[in-house]
């Protein structure tokens, strides 16, 4: 509700109230009105409004003037209160404050949207003109250099007046500004913004390609360019554009007016994760009016004056955003943070962020509006943390903070108890933001005794510029006596400041994990192109977090949350718990698909890599426990302060070829070289050289996950892949491992021995992808025969256009009738076996390939789809091997490809927990479909109506109709995840599903609904297989259960031959085989690639897939 008074009638009485009896007096009136309008209210949970310590918004209530202040001066127990711009009676207080002499201190939103940066600038120099407002210090022999305030007005008032004498008033909405931190920088930025104009600031030394890009993008006119960088720049961008250059020498700049050459800027492109259309709307970003801004209201880009900044996102996830900051949207930060921090006049800050990274903003305006003193160093002098601490903290005193905390552990733990976090220290505030906070017990180890540094963290992104959120640690939390291992919030909204948290369907919820969007009524960015954008806009920010009561945890960016061996893995998590670790200084992880979870460690001192990895294995669960280890000397950072993780994926494989270089100098090496190995895998810390020859892998400890890495680790000792070594390593012992491998190492040793014993030797396999050269015995050059003339053949009763042979060797045709050959019968003769082609996919393949085959007139096309748990999914021709396409999905591959009724689709679960359907014949998504986690089992096709079913481990089955990109229906089949394949009858239609949980469910295709389910006791991992008499699954237990369709056990398999159809060259094949079901063994080589094999006689075709066993299955038997 509004009071309908007006504010002026409303200021008077306020004031009239102060003056006749102080604070109490207004309080009682605050009190009165406060019933007719004023009224405090508050939103918790999915919606903060900023301006208060807990995220609460109000209007003056009976506390009134002591509240006000307590919330402006940030008392951690303050009451949570506002003075908000749109209530007649709060704007009454703040009218009437600015009546009374010495108030100051009150601030409301409305009149800091209303203040442009240089106009706070402005109005601080006035008392302050002959205070210190600016300190550059080299770092070396010379003296630092000082500014007064009324120095750097002038000087921006001279190059104002520069600017405004060169250039077309029509052109200066936006400048560029191209220089390194310097004395003269605040006055240079001061002087565009007084024109008025936004500053660009372009690096000197990003790459030209980068800021050519930025500079079109903004359509720059003109460009400051710093003296020392002049020719630089000329020669840097000459082919860009033609120059014309006017000299400042007496300001230190070079004004450069660019005529552009009609060249589009843009970015080479980068490569990324494809996304349907369906995702891109959702996460396009931008939520226009959805937290309740005035719809008729919109803000203006164009409008003289409104922009402050321009600057670019880090564009480490794409392409980098523009963002144009209005002064309306930064102001409110700069106000709060003052309050917040208690900025004064003998304050000195640091900028400890370059001038491309929005908080260097807050560092600058924080300080030239409060009086206080910015100090600069070289960006050089920042790579050094000793040299950087002793001029922070001995020879400047900085006593506010505000730095990333990777800029933090570079300092290293000693050095931060002995200066910025020493009992002594200056520093009065420390602002960590950019990054997630620090684990409490690494921060904790950070600090000295007796330490008094009030510690904040603070959350925002650049599309929102610039910091959104805020939250002081509470000093119990730091004491080091304390053991709180809790979380740090987020905190509270700033002022002006809207957070939300929102489930993927773009709905504000109160508990639970979500992503969090960020806005405000003037807290509005100009994204890219935009130029005119709904006021109350809310971004997407892409961060994850998790709501609990009024409190907002950060769980980890979209990109940072991955499925790993099933389960959902956090990779900041992993992180600080490698920070906790004892020797750790510093940490960062990172994740690829070919490199796998790696932990990149500082160590503190003398540190063995089996220790740490012992203890991260009782600290992690398996999932969690890297792929590889890596000790460096210090973690690389980006410009803006953060963890440059694509530098830490060069040092990586910088660091495997090095060792790679120097693994092995002879025979004699590998067994010493496999017992390290085999030791710091299984028992971290063991004596390597006390390992049995006859010791077993599993029985020593081992398992899938840690047989995966031991291979990794043998397989990069040697520098080659090793066929057949994991099969090796779950059955031999080591002394049969270490001669496996001797093979692989020293293969050249091995033939010479051979071709002495005049034994053959193998020629090496052919590339991945590649054919086999060599012609095929009987077929001259290798071609493939056509049907031979008068043999089997005839007419196909039901002739389709595509045959696909899926997992477990089952047989659709699909798509409309048509005239095509027919299958063909195995005849009698001996079946020999050979490799035709392979692919390598990258990593060990569990997926059963899917092989269409095209049977129209004039369709001769034959597609294997295959994927792996590298998260690759392949399309190749059946006969040559040649790659038709490769997709990388969001995770690994388990479940086998399935295709659609109609040929052109093909759907495909995934570890992230999509269903996959793509386009068959180029690989584009068509659509995915989102389940509630990992998707291993493989979709099975409904030829009667087209849908496709399909199990997650979510416990639910889905039946989708991919067509109209829907669900149809989904069904929780009581507990369990389902890892199986769902099978389908036809007579009577049925669906039966199979779970982790033993049950075995019958389900109406037509509705979703159970029809019986029974409980075999123990998982079925195994796909449950239709017969006309009814359904069979194999079970843990070592069971095969039989049940008709009614659900009643039968005692054993149903009687009669079990008729399967494959297919080969002329269409499909009929294969009979004994219904005892027994399975069959097969020697096989697992690893990475799967092998098409082609048999004699040629019109049959046999496909196996190398696979890694898992522990659960170790005995997993291959069968045709």
């Amino acid at each position: 509700m509004r009071a309908s008074a007006t504010p002026c009638r409303e200021a008077a009485e306020c004031a009239r109230a102060y003056q006749t009896g102080g604070e109490r007096g207004l309080q009682a009136h605050a009190h009165t009105a406060g019933r007719r309008g004023g009224r405090m209210r508050t939103s918790a949970g999915p919606r903060l409004e900023g301006g208060g310590r807990s995220g609460h918004v109000g209007v003056m209530t009976s506390r009134g003037v002591a509240a006000a202040r307590g919330a402006y001066f940030g008392s951690p127990r303050s009451p949570t209160v506002v003075l908000s711009s749109s209530n007649i009676f709060s704007r009454a207080i703040i009218m009437a404050f600015k009546t009374l002499p010495n108030n100051g201190d009150i601030w409301e939103s409305e009149t800091t949207l209303k203040t442009t940066l240089h106009e706070m600038v402005l109005q601080a120099a006035v008392p302050h003109s002959d205070r210190t407002a600016v300190c550059f210090d080299q770092c070396d022999d010379r003296l630092p250099v000082y500014f007064t305030y009324k120095t750097v007005v002038e000087m921006a008032a001279e190059l104002t007046r520069f600017l405004q004498t060169h250039c077309d008033p029509q052109e200066t909405r936006e400048i560029g500004l191209c220089c390194y931190p310097g004395i003269r920088l605040p006055s240079w930025i001061l002087g565009i913004l007084q024109v008025p104009a936004a500053y660009c600031p372009i690096d000197p030394d990003a790459p030209t390609v980068y800021s050519a890009y930025f500079m079109r993008k903004c359509n720059l006119k003109y460009v400051l360019v710093e003296a020392s960088q002049v020719d630089k720049f000329q020669s840097s961008y000459a082919s860009q554009w033609s120059q014309h250059s006017i000299p400042g020498s007496h300001l230190g700049l070079t004004l450069f007016k660019l005529h552009w050459n009609g060249v589009d800027g843009h970015l080479p492109a980068r490569e990324g994760k494809e996304e349907c259309a369906e995702e891109k709307t959702r996460d396009a970003g931008s939520f226009p009016n959805g937290s309740g801004g005035d719809p008729g209201a919109s803000v203006d880009a164009g409008a003289p004056g409104r922009l402050a900044y321009v600057l670019h996102t880090s564009g480490t996830t794409g392409v980098p955003k523009i963002v144009r900051v209005p002064h309306r949207c930064i102001t409110p930060n700069i106000q709060h943070f003052r309050a917040i921090f208690r900025v004064r006049p003998d304050d000195v800050l640091f900028m400890a962020s370059p001038l491309t990274f929005d908080p260097s903003v807050v560092d600058l305006f924080v300080a030239l509006t409060s009086g206080a003193s910015l100090l600069m160093v070289p960006d050089a002098v920042k790579m050094v943390p000793s040299q950087l601490a002793a001029a922070l903290f001995h020879r400047h005193g900085v006593t506010v903070l505000q730095a990333t905390p990777t800029l933090l552990r570079r300092f290293g733990a000693r050095l931060l108890k002995s200066t910025a976090l020493s009992a002594g220290s200056p520093l009065r505030v420390l602002a960590l933001g950019g990054e997630p906070f620090p684990a409490l017990a690494t921060f904790r180890s950070w600090r000295a005794e007796g330490n008094g540094t009030q510690v904040f963290n603070v959350y925002g992104v650049t599309e929102v510029s610039s910091w959104a959120t805020c939250y002081r640690i509470p000093a119990a939390d730091l004491d080091p006596s304390s053991s709180s291992e809790s979380p740090v919030p987020l905190g509270a909204p700033l002022l002006g400041t809207i957070v939300e948290v929102r489930d993927p369907d773009g709905c504000r919820i109160e508990d639970g994990d979500g992503q969090v969007f960020i806005g405000g009524e003037e807290r509005v960015c100009f994204l890219d192109d935009e130029t005119t954008v709904p006021s109350g806009t809310m971004r997407a920010t892409g961060d994850l977090v998790t709501v609990k009561g009024e409190d907002l945890f950060f769980l980890g960016r979209k990109d940072g949350q991955i499925k790993r061996h099933g389960k959902r893995l956090n990779l900041e998590g992993v992180q600080q718990a490698a920070e906790r670790l004892c020797g750790a200084e510093a940490c960062a992880v990172t994740w690829g698909p070919r490199e796998g979870l790696l932990l990149f460690v500082v160590p503190s001192g003398r540190l063995a890599k089996e220790q740490l990895l012992g203890e991260l294995e009782r600290r992690l669960p398996r999932h969690a426990l890297p792929d590889d280890l890596v000790f460096v000397e210090a973690l690389p950072f980006t410009s803006h302060g953060k963890i440059d993780r694509p530098a830490l994926t060069k040092m990586y494989w910088s660091h495997r070829k090095l060792n790679g270089a120097c693994k092995l100098r002879g025979e004699e090496q590998l067994w010493e070289r496999l017992q390290d190995i085999w030791t710091s895998v299984l028992r971290p810390g063991g004596d390597p050289r006390g390992v049995p020859k006859d010791s077993l892998f599993l029985s020593s400890g081992g398992d899938s996950l840690k047989c995966l890495r031991f291979l990794e680790e043998v397989e990069g000792l040697v520098g080659t892949a090793v066929p057949g070594l994991l099969e090796v390593i779950l059955s031999r012992p080591i002394s049969e491992i270490h001669s496996h491998v001797l093979r692989a190492a020293f293969p050249s040793d091995t033939a010479t021995r051979k071709r002495r014993r005049g034994e053959r030797v193998d020629p090496e396999p052919g590339k991945p992808g590649g054919a086999d050269p060599g012609p095929e015995p009987g077929r001259p050059g290798g071609a493939d025969p056509g049907p031979e003339p008068g043999g089997p053949g005839g007419t196909d009763p039901e002739p389709a256009t595509f045959v696909a042979v899926s997992r477990g060797s089952q047989v659709s045709e699909l798509s409309a009738p048509s005239r095509g050959p027919a299958g063909r019968r195995a005849g009698p003769g001996a079946l020999t076996l050979r490799v035709r082609w392979r692919s390598d996919t990258g990593r060990c393949v569990d997926a059963s390939p899917l092989v269409a085959v095209g049977t129209a007139a004039g369709d001769s096309s034959a597609t294997v789809y295959v994927g792996s748990h590298s998260g690759r999914l392949q399309a190749l021709d059946l006969r040559s091997g040649r790659l038709k396409w490769e997709r990388v999905l969001g995770d690994r591959v388990e479940s086998s490809a399935c295709l659609s009724r109609c040929g052109r689709l093909v759907a495909v679960g995934c570890y992230d927990g999509f269903v996959y359907v793509l386009r068959s014949a180029t690989g584009e998504t068509h659509w995915r479909f989102a389940t509630r986690d990992a998707v291993k089992s493989s979709a099975a096709l409904d030829p009667s109506t087209g849908l496709l079913y399909v199990g997650s481990h979510d416990q639910h089955v889905y039946a989708l109709d991919v067509y109209e990109r829907k669900r149809v229906w989904e069904l929780h089949c009581g507990g369990g995840a389902v890892f199986a394949s769902p099978c389908l009858s036809l007579a009577p239609h049925r669906l039966y599903v199979a779970t982790l949980g033993g049950l075995l469910v019958a389900v109406n295709p037509a509705s979703g609904h159970g029809v019986w389910k029974h409980s075999c006791g123990k998982p079925l991992f195994s796909s449950p297989r239709c017969c006309p008499p009814g359904v069979c699954v194999g079970c843990v237990d070592g069971n095969l259960y039989c049940f008709n369709h009614a659900g009643e056990q039968v005692n054993g398999p149903p009687a009669g031959q079990i008729r399967r159809s494959f297919v080969g060259r002329g269409g499909p094949a009929t294969l009979s085989t004994r219904p005892d079901f027994r399975a069959l063994r097969s020697p096989r080589s697992p690893g990475s690639r799967f092998v098409v094999i082609t048999p004699t006689p040629p019109f049959s075709l046999m496909v196996f897939v190398e696979r890694l066993p898992c522990a659960r299955h170790r005995s997993k038997r291959w069968g045709r």
